[in-house]
């Protein structure tokens, strides 16, 4: 009777979705799975654990998680493995990208994409395939809800959506094996900024966690001997509402209950790495609200752009001036702001280039810091088709004097190169005619 074992492929990109995914495996099956649970750090940690599981006679699923940005590196990553695992092995892939691009990414390897959220269908697709292994016989695929494979005739087959769950539904990490991360608080956004694969991956509506499962979480994190507290969310001042509007008392309620289930000893931070507050909801009263309970000393906040035009064909749902006030009312509550600026968006005229520079002088000046992105055309997104961010030389130096000042950073330079290797890595049916 043949075992199964799960790799857990872990990089250093990858590891909030995988803790998700390993956190859903003990709250489903148990403290005894049944199944060998190995978390792989690297690329030749896996491929050892790969070996090792064969050796045993074991079948063998690795998974995966990453961001379309990663593309290039995942690929070369694959290919190794069909070249030194001893045996044949079962890779699976879900995230953002596999479930933007599904028939790409079982094109470019992997055996099977799940599609959507991921929870409910891992756990599934771990029951199957622990079975099939145990019996010897064929995987019952129709069970995995939200799983894309290549099915006898070489054609792409792809099963019923996942339900989409309450967020408390699952666990935010694995907290038997200490695999600890950001609380997610909020999944999915109503806002559709065309650049962004967050609300289409989760549809444009929030859920979010509920107060006293945020601050279990809380808790946990700090028994196990971690001192901070951070949240995932796509704008953080929305937790508690279903629209644009702001729920200052619901945030209250939810920083009021974390700060009271860890302590003073503790550190909790809100509107930071790794997530970010629209302009529009830095007030006076939200930032009175950090200081209270958050132990902050910067905000996150989106910009994007100087252009009102581009803006608005972005969907951003806000005006420039609206950045400038976040600025100064942040600066006034003692934060430090750190403004992200994207350039190279599709479309973007030369003056528009020129207002968002003019921009991040104006905000260096206020005292906060921009963070420089350029435009990487993302699968999943209205923007998908567009060309390559690029910035033209003028821009680069604008840059770079803001950069040595201390008034700049970010990965504009890097984001460039992979902007245009994506386009490159465009699946075939998608790649714009010359001079479009």
């Amino acid at each position: 009777m043949a075992a199964l074992t799960v790799v857990l492929h872990y990089r250093r990109t990858a590891t909030y979705g995988l803790n998700v995914l390993l956190g859903a495996l003990e709250q489903e099956l148990g403290p005894d799975p049944g199944v060998g649970i190995v978390e792989a750090s690297g690329i030749d940690a896996a491929l050892a654990a790969v070996a090792e599981a064969q050796l045993r006679g074991d079948e063998v699923l690795v998974a995966w998680s990453f961001y379309s940005p990663e593309l290039p590196t995942v690929l070369g990553e694959l290919a190794r493995f069909a070249h030194e695992a001893p045996g044949p092995v079962r890779h699976v892939c879900g995230g953002v990208h596999a479930s933007a691009e599904p028939v790409a990414t079982l094109a470019a390897g992997f055996d099977l994409v799940v599609v959507g959220e991921g929870e409910e269908p891992f756990v599934e697709l771990v029951r199957v395939l622990r079975e099939a292994a145990a019996s010897c016989t064929q995987p019952d695929w129709a069970r995995v809800p939200g799983l894309a494979r290549v099915g006898s005739d070489g054609a792409p087959v792809r099963n019923e959506p996942a339900a989409r769950h309450p967020l408390g539904r699952y666990p935010a990490f694995a907290r038997q094996r200490g695999r600890y991360n950001p609380i997610e608080i909020t999944r999915g956004c109503v806002y559709g900024c065309t650049f962004c694969q967050t609300p289409f991956m989760f549809k444009a509506r929030f859920r979010h966690r509920p107060v006293q499962d945020v601050a279990d979480h809380a808790a946990q994190m700090v028994a196990s001997g971690r001192r901070d507290v951070r949240f995932l969310t796509p704008t953080a001042l929305s937790y508690g509402s279903s629209d644009e509007s702001v729920q200052l008392d619901a945030v209250a309620s939810l920083l009021g209950s974390v700060r009271a289930a860890v302590g003073s000893h503790a550190r909790i931070f809100f509107g930071t790495f790794p997530s970010e507050v629209r302009p529009e909801h830095v007030t006076p009263q939200a930032m009175a609200l950090i200081r209270r309970y958050c132990d902050n000393d910067n905000l996150v906040i989106g910009g994007q752009s100087g252009s009102e035009d581009l803006l608005a064909r972005t969907n951003r749902g806000h005006g420039v001036e609206v950045i400038v006030d976040a600025v100064r009312i942040a600066r006034a509550a003692g934060l430090l702001p750190n403004v992200d600026l994207l350039f190279g968006m599709p479309g973007e005229r030369p003056e528009e280039v020129a207002l968002s520079l003019d921009l991040a002088d104006r905000l260096a000046a206020l005292g906060a810091r921009v963070h420089g992105h350029t435009f990487m055309p993302l699968p999943g997104t209205p923007l998908r088709d567009a060309d390559a961010g690029r910035l033209d030389m003028q821009t680069r130096n604008r840059l770079e004097r803001l950069a040595s000042d201390g008034s700049l950073y970010g990965s504009w330079r890097r984001q460039e190169e992979v902007a245009a290797q994506l386009v490159e890595l465009r699946p075939t049916r998608r790649r714009p005619a010359p001079g479009s």
